[in-house]
Protein backbone atom coordinates (compact mmCIF):
# COMPACT_ATOMS: atom_id res chain seq x y z
CA UNK A 1 0.00 0.00 0.00
CA UNK A 2 1.55 3.25 -1.11
CA UNK A 3 1.88 6.18 1.29
CA UNK A 4 -0.22 9.23 0.71
CA UNK A 5 1.57 12.18 -0.83
CA UNK A 6 2.98 14.63 1.66
CA UNK A 7 0.83 17.46 0.26
CA UNK A 8 -2.38 15.50 0.89
CA UNK A 9 -1.33 14.76 4.46
CA UNK A 10 -0.51 18.39 5.10
CA UNK A 11 -3.82 19.50 3.67
CA UNK A 12 -5.58 17.57 6.42
CA UNK A 13 -4.01 19.62 9.22
CA UNK A 14 -6.23 22.28 10.84
CA UNK A 15 -3.95 25.12 9.76
CA UNK A 16 -3.98 24.04 6.14
CA UNK A 17 -7.75 23.61 6.20
CA UNK A 18 -8.22 27.12 7.60
CA UNK A 19 -5.81 28.56 5.00
CA UNK A 20 -7.66 26.82 2.20
CA UNK A 21 -10.99 28.06 3.55
CA UNK A 22 -9.77 31.68 3.77
CA UNK A 23 -8.14 31.58 0.33
CA UNK A 24 -11.46 30.63 -1.24
CA UNK A 25 -13.41 33.32 0.66
CA UNK A 26 -11.73 36.76 0.51
CA UNK A 27 -14.66 38.43 2.28
CA UNK A 28 -14.01 36.26 5.35
CA UNK A 29 -10.36 37.39 5.42
CA UNK A 30 -11.38 41.01 5.12
CA UNK A 31 -13.98 40.65 7.88
CA UNK A 32 -11.47 38.99 10.20
CA UNK A 33 -8.88 41.71 9.59
CA UNK A 34 -11.30 44.58 10.14
CA UNK A 35 -13.40 43.18 12.97
CA UNK A 36 -11.09 44.20 15.83
CA UNK A 37 -10.38 47.76 14.57
CA UNK A 38 -14.06 48.29 13.77
CA UNK A 39 -15.06 47.00 17.20
CA UNK A 40 -12.60 49.40 18.81
CA UNK A 41 -13.93 52.33 16.77
CA UNK A 42 -17.50 51.44 17.71
CA UNK A 43 -16.63 51.28 21.40
CA UNK A 44 -14.51 54.44 21.44
CA UNK A 45 -16.62 56.68 19.22
CA UNK A 46 -20.14 55.40 18.71
CA UNK A 47 -20.69 54.08 22.23
CA UNK A 48 -18.95 57.08 23.78
CA UNK A 49 -21.10 59.53 21.79
CA UNK A 50 -24.23 57.59 22.66
CA UNK A 51 -23.28 57.67 26.35
CA UNK A 52 -22.64 61.41 26.07
CA UNK A 53 -26.05 61.99 24.53
CA UNK A 54 -27.79 59.87 27.16
CA UNK A 55 -25.95 61.69 29.96
CA UNK A 56 -27.05 65.03 28.51
CA UNK A 57 -30.66 63.88 28.90
CA UNK A 58 -30.25 63.38 32.65
CA UNK A 59 -30.57 66.14 35.24
CA UNK A 60 -28.85 67.04 38.49
CA UNK A 61 -30.74 67.79 41.68
CA UNK A 62 -29.70 71.31 42.70
CA UNK A 63 -30.09 70.53 46.42
CA UNK A 64 -28.53 67.09 46.80
CA UNK A 65 -26.24 67.07 43.75
CA UNK A 66 -27.51 63.61 42.86
CA UNK A 67 -28.05 62.72 39.21
CA UNK A 68 -31.63 62.00 38.20
CA UNK A 69 -31.53 59.51 35.33
CA UNK A 70 -35.00 60.39 34.13
CA UNK A 71 -34.71 61.58 30.55
CA UNK A 72 -35.36 65.24 29.95
CA UNK A 73 -34.44 67.91 27.39
CA UNK A 74 -33.89 70.55 30.07
CA UNK A 75 -30.09 70.66 29.72
CA UNK A 76 -30.16 70.85 25.93
CA UNK A 77 -32.85 73.54 26.10
CA UNK A 78 -30.74 75.48 28.59
CA UNK A 79 -27.69 75.30 26.35
CA UNK A 80 -29.64 76.40 23.28
CA UNK A 81 -31.63 79.23 24.86
CA UNK A 82 -29.29 80.79 27.42
CA UNK A 83 -27.40 83.85 26.17
CA UNK A 84 -24.23 82.82 28.01
CA UNK A 85 -23.82 79.61 26.04
CA UNK A 86 -24.57 81.32 22.73
CA UNK A 87 -21.93 83.95 23.47
CA UNK A 88 -19.34 81.37 24.50
CA UNK A 89 -20.12 79.23 21.44
CA UNK A 90 -19.63 82.18 19.08
CA UNK A 91 -16.41 83.15 20.89
CA UNK A 92 -15.06 79.60 20.66
CA UNK A 93 -16.04 79.29 17.00
CA UNK A 94 -14.45 82.63 16.15
CA UNK A 95 -11.25 81.65 17.94
CA UNK A 96 -11.08 78.30 16.10
CA UNK A 97 -11.62 79.97 12.71
CA UNK A 98 -9.04 82.69 13.40
CA UNK A 99 -6.39 80.24 14.64
CA UNK A 100 -7.00 77.99 11.63
CA UNK A 101 -6.64 80.88 9.17
CA UNK A 102 -3.42 82.05 10.85
CA UNK A 103 -1.92 78.55 10.85
CA UNK A 104 -2.83 77.86 7.21
CA UNK A 105 -1.42 81.25 6.16
CA UNK A 106 1.87 80.56 7.95
CA UNK A 107 2.04 76.90 6.94
CA UNK A 108 1.59 77.38 3.17
CA UNK A 109 4.87 79.23 2.43
CA UNK A 110 6.83 77.13 4.94
CA UNK A 111 5.54 73.86 3.48
CA UNK A 112 6.13 75.04 -0.09
CA UNK A 113 9.71 76.02 0.70
CA UNK A 114 10.33 72.69 2.42
CA UNK A 115 8.91 70.60 -0.43
CA UNK A 116 9.92 72.50 -3.57
CA UNK A 117 12.74 74.93 -2.82
CA UNK A 118 14.95 73.55 -0.04
CA UNK A 119 17.67 71.02 -0.75
CA UNK A 120 17.30 67.49 0.60
CA UNK A 121 19.59 68.22 3.53
CA UNK A 122 17.80 71.47 4.38
CA UNK A 123 14.47 69.71 3.94
CA UNK A 124 15.37 67.11 6.56
CA UNK A 125 16.54 69.82 8.96
CA UNK A 126 13.30 71.74 8.53
CA UNK A 127 11.17 68.63 9.06
CA UNK A 128 13.01 67.96 12.31
CA UNK A 129 12.57 71.62 13.30
CA UNK A 130 8.81 71.36 12.70
CA UNK A 131 8.56 68.10 14.63
CA UNK A 132 10.70 69.20 17.59
CA UNK A 133 7.94 71.23 19.34
CA UNK A 134 5.74 68.13 19.32
CA UNK A 135 8.25 66.39 21.58
CA UNK A 136 7.83 69.02 24.30
CA UNK A 137 5.07 68.88 26.89
CA UNK A 138 1.87 70.73 26.04
CA UNK A 139 1.87 72.37 29.47
CA UNK A 140 5.49 73.46 29.15
CA UNK A 141 4.75 75.19 25.83
CA UNK A 142 1.61 76.88 27.16
CA UNK A 143 3.34 78.13 30.30
CA UNK A 144 6.31 79.28 28.20
CA UNK A 145 3.98 81.54 26.23
CA UNK A 146 2.45 82.75 29.49
CA UNK A 147 5.91 83.81 30.61
CA UNK A 148 6.73 85.43 27.25
CA UNK A 149 3.47 87.39 27.02
CA UNK A 150 3.19 88.44 30.67
CA UNK A 151 4.08 91.91 31.93
CA UNK A 152 7.85 92.26 32.07
CA UNK A 153 8.26 89.19 29.87
CA UNK A 154 10.33 88.65 26.73
CA UNK A 155 7.70 90.16 24.40
CA UNK A 156 7.54 93.41 26.36
CA UNK A 157 11.33 93.56 26.64
CA UNK A 158 11.76 93.19 22.86
CA UNK A 159 9.05 95.76 22.20
CA UNK A 160 10.48 98.47 24.46
CA UNK A 161 12.39 100.28 21.68
CA UNK A 162 9.17 100.44 19.64
CA UNK A 163 6.88 101.26 22.57
CA UNK A 164 5.02 97.96 22.13
CA UNK A 165 3.14 96.72 25.18
CA UNK A 166 2.72 93.06 26.08
CA UNK A 167 -0.76 91.69 25.32
CA UNK A 168 -0.84 90.08 28.77
CA UNK A 169 -3.55 87.49 29.30
CA UNK A 170 -6.64 87.45 27.11
CA UNK A 171 -7.83 86.61 23.62
CA UNK A 172 -4.76 87.99 21.87
CA UNK A 173 -2.44 85.86 23.98
CA UNK A 174 -4.76 82.89 23.48
CA UNK A 175 -4.73 83.25 19.69
CA UNK A 176 -0.92 83.43 19.67
CA UNK A 177 -0.58 80.41 21.94
CA UNK A 178 -3.13 78.26 20.12
CA UNK A 179 -1.68 79.14 16.71
CA UNK A 180 1.78 78.10 17.93
CA UNK A 181 0.57 74.87 19.52
CA UNK A 182 -1.23 73.55 16.43
CA UNK A 183 1.05 74.93 13.70
CA UNK A 184 3.08 71.69 13.26
CA UNK A 185 -0.16 69.75 12.75
CA UNK A 186 -0.97 72.09 9.86
CA UNK A 187 2.49 72.28 8.29
CA UNK A 188 3.06 68.53 8.01
CA UNK A 189 -0.01 67.56 5.91
CA UNK A 190 0.42 70.61 3.66
CA UNK A 191 4.10 69.75 3.23
CA UNK A 192 3.11 66.21 2.25
CA UNK A 193 0.61 67.66 -0.23
CA UNK A 194 3.24 69.89 -1.86
CA UNK A 195 5.69 66.99 -1.94
CA UNK A 196 3.20 64.91 -3.95
CA UNK A 197 2.95 67.56 -6.68
CA UNK A 198 5.23 66.36 -9.56
CA UNK A 199 8.01 68.77 -10.48
CA UNK A 200 7.27 67.98 -14.13
CA UNK A 201 3.94 69.82 -13.83
CA UNK A 202 5.69 72.95 -12.58
CA UNK A 203 8.21 72.72 -15.41
CA UNK A 204 5.44 72.18 -17.97
CA UNK A 205 3.59 75.23 -16.68
CA UNK A 206 6.74 77.32 -16.98
CA UNK A 207 7.41 76.02 -20.52
CA UNK A 208 3.89 77.03 -21.52
CA UNK A 209 4.43 80.58 -20.31
CA UNK A 210 2.88 80.37 -16.88
CA UNK A 211 4.32 82.72 -14.28
CA UNK A 212 5.08 81.66 -10.74
CA UNK A 213 1.84 83.01 -9.26
CA UNK A 214 -0.18 81.55 -12.14
CA UNK A 215 1.42 78.13 -11.67
CA UNK A 216 0.76 78.26 -7.95
CA UNK A 217 -2.86 79.34 -8.46
CA UNK A 218 -3.94 77.09 -11.32
CA UNK A 219 -1.65 74.04 -11.02
CA UNK A 220 -0.46 73.63 -7.44
CA UNK A 221 -3.32 74.89 -5.29
CA UNK A 222 -6.05 72.61 -6.74
CA UNK A 223 -3.80 69.61 -6.03
CA UNK A 224 -3.05 70.50 -2.41
CA UNK A 225 -6.61 71.40 -1.37
CA UNK A 226 -7.04 68.02 0.42
CA UNK A 227 -3.80 68.62 2.35
CA UNK A 228 -4.88 72.14 3.35
CA UNK A 229 -8.25 70.78 4.45
CA UNK A 230 -6.52 68.09 6.53
CA UNK A 231 -4.39 70.70 8.28
CA UNK A 232 -7.39 72.95 8.82
CA UNK A 233 -9.33 70.07 10.40
CA UNK A 234 -6.52 69.50 12.88
CA UNK A 235 -6.22 73.15 13.88
CA UNK A 236 -9.96 73.82 13.96
CA UNK A 237 -10.92 70.75 15.99
CA UNK A 238 -8.04 71.04 18.47
CA UNK A 239 -8.79 74.71 19.13
CA UNK A 240 -12.50 74.02 19.43
CA UNK A 241 -12.03 71.53 22.27
CA UNK A 242 -9.05 73.00 24.09
CA UNK A 243 -9.45 74.28 27.63
CA UNK A 244 -5.97 74.07 29.18
CA UNK A 245 -4.38 76.92 27.23
CA UNK A 246 -7.48 79.01 27.94
CA UNK A 247 -6.94 78.59 31.68
CA UNK A 248 -3.25 79.43 31.36
CA UNK A 249 -3.20 82.47 29.04
CA UNK A 250 -6.87 83.23 28.33
CA UNK A 251 -7.46 85.42 31.34
CA UNK A 252 -11.14 85.63 32.27
CA UNK A 253 -12.42 84.48 28.88
CA UNK A 254 -14.69 81.46 28.85
CA UNK A 255 -14.75 78.91 26.03
CA UNK A 256 -16.76 75.73 25.56
CA UNK A 257 -13.94 73.56 26.90
CA UNK A 258 -13.77 75.61 30.09
CA UNK A 259 -17.51 75.34 30.65
CA UNK A 260 -17.35 71.55 30.27
CA UNK A 261 -14.40 71.36 32.66
CA UNK A 262 -16.09 73.63 35.21
CA UNK A 263 -19.36 71.70 35.19
CA UNK A 264 -17.59 68.36 35.52
CA UNK A 265 -15.35 69.53 38.34
CA UNK A 266 -16.37 72.52 40.42
CA UNK A 267 -20.10 72.53 39.64
CA UNK A 268 -20.41 68.73 39.71
CA UNK A 269 -23.07 68.88 37.00
CA UNK A 270 -22.13 66.08 34.61
CA UNK A 271 -25.40 66.15 32.59
CA UNK A 272 -25.03 69.86 31.81
CA UNK A 273 -21.37 69.33 30.91
CA UNK A 274 -22.42 66.57 28.50
CA UNK A 275 -24.99 68.89 26.91
CA UNK A 276 -22.34 71.59 26.44
CA UNK A 277 -19.93 69.03 24.97
CA UNK A 278 -22.47 68.27 22.27
CA UNK A 279 -21.98 71.78 20.84
CA UNK A 280 -18.42 71.31 19.49
CA UNK A 281 -19.40 67.84 18.29
CA UNK A 282 -22.29 69.34 16.32
CA UNK A 283 -20.01 72.08 14.96
CA UNK A 284 -17.46 69.51 13.79
CA UNK A 285 -20.17 67.43 12.11
CA UNK A 286 -21.36 70.50 10.20
CA UNK A 287 -17.77 71.46 9.34
CA UNK A 288 -16.83 68.00 8.06
CA UNK A 289 -20.07 67.74 6.10
CA UNK A 290 -19.40 71.09 4.44
CA UNK A 291 -15.82 70.10 3.63
CA UNK A 292 -16.91 66.72 2.30
CA UNK A 293 -19.35 68.34 -0.12
CA UNK A 294 -16.45 70.21 -1.72
CA UNK A 295 -14.83 66.86 -2.53
CA UNK A 296 -11.67 67.76 -0.64
CA UNK A 297 -11.81 64.70 1.61
CA UNK A 298 -12.06 62.15 -1.19
CA UNK A 299 -8.33 62.20 -1.95
CA UNK A 300 -7.02 62.49 1.62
Amino acid sequence: MTAEPQEMAASRTPGAAISAFLSRRPWVRLTALLSVPLLWLVLVYVVALAALLVTALWTTDSFTGEIDKTWSLDNIETVLTTALYRTVTLRTLGLAVLVTLIDVTIALPIAFFMAKVASRRTQRILVVAVLTPLWASYLVKAYAWRSVLSGGGLFEWLGQPFDVQSPGYGMTALVITEAYLWLPFVILPIYAGFDRVPDSLLEASGDLGGSGPQTLRWVVMPMIVPAVVAGAIFSFSLTLGDYIAVNIVGGTNQLLGNLVYTNVGAANNLPLAAAIALIPIAIMIVFLTAVRRTGALENL
